[in-house]
């Protein structure tokens, strides 16, 4: 634990106004450095020992695991159980694993000691000593992460003891020292609880797989990934014909309000949908993105907050005097001047706290408008609808650039939600409280209605635009557009000439207007969508030059290419197959042995409908292979006009697509 100087810190409580009206000061407590009784270095000396001796076990038992394969020796003995991010492997372990880390790093970066062997260290040593912790907390949880690529009763009991002994001793720690001297009394305990639910998550799955496994599920991961029901469902499902669309009768008819509404709900709402499974890193990602939300909104609290509250308790009759200094006179009373003065604190406060709600509650809702636009660009890049504009590559080929972006996906996901919450809150604050004390505060008390004077001045011109506006739209409706047997043309065009030239100096105001507009809306969706990776922020055309969106779009193409449920299916159907044939010619050579016994029979022979059967589905496979759309003779480069931003989707590699099954076909 930290054991930094003691801090003075106040109970957060409302001021009490004594019988002048001036508030008396809470009361105080000092928070002094606590050390627990599990000391934190003497339990990392020992846990980490522990999770050296657990790899090594777990080395030796996937190298037993593999009988056919001759045994790797020197470094590459290391590489045996590092395969966790599998698309076989348990999404929730990694994802706790991730989370933990990510806890632990967020704490380090604020700590007095980076790494707990070492205490009292030089402040001059201690950026050296944080940027060892970057690679020390990732090897010392490492193992258990490690423990569940065996798939085997020992690697879940060993990762059942690492987890409870992690959370244990955490748990431990936290109740003998819920306070601490760092930034917040109560920061350490509040910033520790997403690490401790991913611990408790852990030790309640590996004894559940422990259970599980004991009933006699051992294989790998690779064979339980080509074996899994889910690609046989999905290509059955992409397969099944599907019915004739009803609503092209009533296309004509616009929907109503209320579905278009709920539609959009729909969209901003990520629904489970039993043919579809994520990535494993993308799950994890989506993890850790709650987690930073979380850690962020804790710090922007804890940092300013208790501030607020300290110096707000701390107002006296003085600062009538500092304002008086500033020319600027609220009362005559000094004991009112207070009240209005700890009054306007604790509205600034209130705008501070909604404006990093506003803040968290717009993360989270994009959080699941990107998971559903995840999932939609996924099932795109399935069906072979490329897009070439963020790349340099027409193919779904792994590359340099494409490894890189995958390795740091989640990593870049979460900073780029860190900072994109920053940046909200401080712009959602400085708007209420603009409107709170230039709109609410001056209705309520029916005075300082700066903004309300400065509109009655200028409402003379707020009139003419709206009047200018509304006349044009008027006239546009009304007196130049001609409507003929179901079509539209203009009409009145000389009058519709004058006009557009009396408005022109009008109109330059409302130019002006529509400039800052222009700023407003721009700047508040940019700041909105910053912590999303899925969208760009630039236009279709420049979209390159978005690093985030095309890191995005590289991840997704690896991701693809190497996890495409079609090619997994058809590779399990493979395996299947040979092992098949293997016993179909065990029997063969059994029969053989028989026909030299018993005499010569009539041979067996492949049916013609069987043979035209393999062929077509090996045709469809390799029609609908996304990695050889790029190579083909007719492929044509889509435009990337007229495509919705953030959906990496061209529909005329589908077309091509469906115009080589019918090549095939006849």
């Amino acid at each position: 634990m930290n054991t930094s100087e003691p801090v003075i810190e106040d109970y957060y409580d409302y001021p009490e106004w004594d019988n002048r009206g001036v508030p008396t000061p809470p009361p105080v407590e000092v928070v002094v450095p606590c050390e627990p009784t599990a000391d934190d270095s003497m339990f990392h000396i020992c846990i980490s020992a522990i999770s050296l001796g657990v790899m090594l076990v777990i080395i030796v038992l996937a190298r037993r695991g593999k009988p056919g394969r001759s045994p790797r020796k020197g470094v590459l003995d290391l590489l045996s159980p590092v395969n966790f991010l599998d698309p076989a492997q348990h999404k929730g372990l990694a994802a706790a694993v991730f989370g933990v880390l990510f806890c632990k790093l967020s704490l380090v970066f604020l700590a007095q000691n980076p790494l707990p062997f070492l205490k009292d260290s030089a402040p001059e040593n201690k950026d050296y000593w944080k940027i060892l912790s970057l690679f020390y907390y990732p090897a010392l949880y490492y193992p258990l992460l490690a423990c569940g690529t065996l798939r085997s009763q020992v690697g879940y009991v060993l990762g059942s003891l690492l987890s409870w002994s992690h959370l244990g001793v955490l748990v431990w720690q936290k109740v003998d020292c819920p306070k601490t001297p760092q930034m917040y009394k109560y920061y350490s305990l509040l910033a520790s609880l997403p690490q401790i639910a991913c611990l408790a998550f852990l030790s309640f799955q590996y004894p559940r797989l422990l259970l599980r496994s004991s009933k006699g599920d051992t294989e790998t991961s690779a064979s339980q990934d080509l074996n899994s029901s889910y690609y046989k469902d999905y290509v059955k499902k992409i397969l099944k014909r599907k019915p004739p669309s009803k609503t092209s009768s009533s296309s004509k008819d616009k929907p109503k309000i209320s579905k278009r509404l709920a539609e959009a709900l729909k969209s901003y709402i990520y629904t489970q949908e039993e043919d579809f499974r994520f990535p494993l890193l993308l799950a994890v990602s989506a993890v850790i993105t709650f987690i930073a939300i979380y850690q962020v909104a804790l710090l922007l609290v804890t940092a300013v907050v208790p501030t607020l509250h300290i110096v707000r308790a701390g107002v006296n009759e003085d600062i009538a005097f500092l304002l008086a200094g500033f020319n600027i006179h609220l009362s005559e009373d000094r004991a009112e001047v207070v009240k209005i003065v700890v009054y306007y604190m604790w509205c600034v406060e209130v705008c501070y706290v909604s404006a990093l709600t506003l803040s968290c509650l717009v993360s989270l809702l994009m959080l699941m408008r990107s998971m559903v636009l995840h999932r939609s660009n996924l099932k795109g890049l399935y069906k072979g609808q490329l897009n070439n504009a963020p790349s340099h590559q027409r193919g779904l080929f792994p590359s340099r650039p494409a490894l890189v972006c995958w390795m740091g996906f989640t990593s870049y996901q979460a900073v780029l939600v860190c900072l994109a919450i920053v940046l909200q809150t401080m712009v959602f604050f400085i708007c209420v409280l603009f409107a709170v004390f230039l709109v609410v505060i001056p209705i309520l008390h029916g005075q300082n209605l700066i903004l309300f004077h400065i509109l009655r001045k200028t409402c003379p011109y707020w009139v003419t635009l709206i009047l200018v506006v509304i006349i044009e739209h008027l006239a546009a409706q009304f007196a130049f557009v001609k409507k003929d047997a179901g079509t539209r043309d203009l009409n009145n065009r000389s009058a519709l000439f004058l006009l557009s030239y009396l408005l022109f100096p009008v109109n330059i105001l409302v130019g002006a207007v529509l400039g800052v507009l222009r700023i407003v809306v721009t700047a508040l969706f940019n700041i909105a969508h910053l912590g999303r990776m899925d969208i760009s922020l630039l236009n279709r055309r420049v979209e390159t030059f978005d690093p985030g969106y095309r890191c995005y779009v590289h991840y997704l193409k690896t991701e693809v290419s190497q996890s495409h449920p079609v090619m997994k299916a058809f590779c399990g159907m493979l395996l299947k197959s040979a092992a098949q044939e293997g016993r179909a010619a065990q029997k063969m050579r059994d029969a053989e042995e028989g026909i030299k016994l018993v005499g010569p029979e009539k041979k067996y022979r492949v049916s013609s409908a069987r043979r035209a059967q393999v062929r077509w589905q090996l045709l469809y496979t390799l029609v609908n292979n996304p990695s050889l759309v790029g190579t083909r003779k007719h492929f044509q480069r889509p435009s990337p006009e007229g495509v919705r931003n953030g959906a990496p989707n061209h529909t005329a590699a589908e077309g091509n697509a469906k115009g080589a099954v019918q090549k095939g076909s006849s």
